[in-house]
């Protein structure tokens, strides 16, 4: 992407093919690298971006040749921090599976999927830095900073695009093991409630169940019942921020670890049995993929930590 000073700090970058179908959002967090992630959706938010002269929003779509005009940035603009060797050197150990068109990463908890917003570097920085040659290395979808797992990535804008149509037609089966404080009697049990995403004071990302947010779905199964907690197995119907954590949470079964849906007085008491983090961990993932059409199946084995505090309940 070619990029210009218009004058007064205004930036115009020309799109290539690089961006070809690539959403305005997401355009500027890889061409603004350091910038917070907040000032980015408020530059939207107030149509100071503009995309061929008119206003862009975030989920507009880019073609070669369009010409994106970026307005002054009011704070210093920094490059995230360099990675360290140990990172490159571990997230080339978690990859699961590879082909020409995509990879998936085990990855770990606590690390971010991306660098900003006071995080120097995530997966993205790490798995870039150590294959410095693909370039159009993209995201295809995303996992909580606290959550361990697969994680997909395309190669190929191409294999982008057919990866987000396929997750569009719900054709992605996504499987994740979670420890729930609390008991249900049922083995399989179905959360059908909307979400809606709240930012509070400071810019925290909170997710309330709200009629008025959007439609979401969770299947959860009982895997092995516990004295006071439940390893239940959650498959996603929807793809919202924090959905499983808040829709444990709203059936009275929240996920253990979790600081900030979870129980306080639960997460203490676990926290003595080992659980340093959030027990969440996508283990699976089922995708139609090839030609013709198979079901691919990825799958990252639980971390030794949760399965430690697993086997100390057996024990109990």
């Amino acid at each position: 992407m070619a990029g210009a000073d218009a004058g007064g700090g205004v930036r115009l970058i020309l799109v290539d093919a690089l961006g070809d179908g690539q959403r305005v959002d997401n355009f500027l967090l890889r061409e603004l690298k350091g910038v917070p992630r907040t000032l980015v959706y408020r530059l939207l938010r107030t149509g100071e971006v503009r995309v061929n002269k008119g206003r862009a929003k975030p989920g507009q779509r880019l073609a070669p040749g369009d010409t994106v005009r970026v307005p002054p940035l009011r704070t210093a603009q920094r490059e995230p921090g360099e990675v360290p060797t140990g990172q490159i050197q571990s997230i080339r150990k978690s990859i699961i599976y590879e082909d020409k068109q995509l990879l998936v990463v085990d990855k770990p908890s606590g690390m971010a999927v991306h660098g900003g917003s006071g995080v120097s570097f995530g997966v993205i920085e790490a798995m870039r830095a150590a294959r410095p040659a693909a370039r159009e290395l993209e995201l295809v979808h995303r996992l909580d900073r606290e959550t361990s797992g697969c994680l997909l990535r395309a190669f190929r804008r191409s294999a982008l695009r057919r990866l987000q149509a396929i997750q569009r037609e719900n054709r992605v089966e996504k499987r994740y093991l979670a420890l729930v404080g609390g008991k249900n009697p049922r083995d399989r049990f179905t959360v059908d409630v909307p979400l809606r995403k709240n930012l509070l004071q400071g810019g925290e990302r909170v997710v309330r169940v709200d009629a008025s947010g959007k439609a979401s779905r969770t299947r959860f199964e009982v895997l092995e019942r516990f004295a006071d907690c439940m390893l239940v197995e959650a498959a996603l119907e929807t793809g919202r921020t924090h959905q499983i954590r808040v829709h444990a949470a709203h059936l009275g079964l929240p996920l253990l670890g979790d600081e900030k849906y979870g129980d306080p007085q639960l997460n203490r008491r676990y926290r003595e049995l080992g659980l340093r983090r959030l027990f969440l961990h996508a283990w699976r993932l089922v995708i139609p993929w090839g030609e013709p059409e198979r079901p691919l199946t990825i799958e990252a084995p639980l971390p030794a930590e949760l399965a430690a505090v697993l086997q100390r309940l057996r024990d109990a």
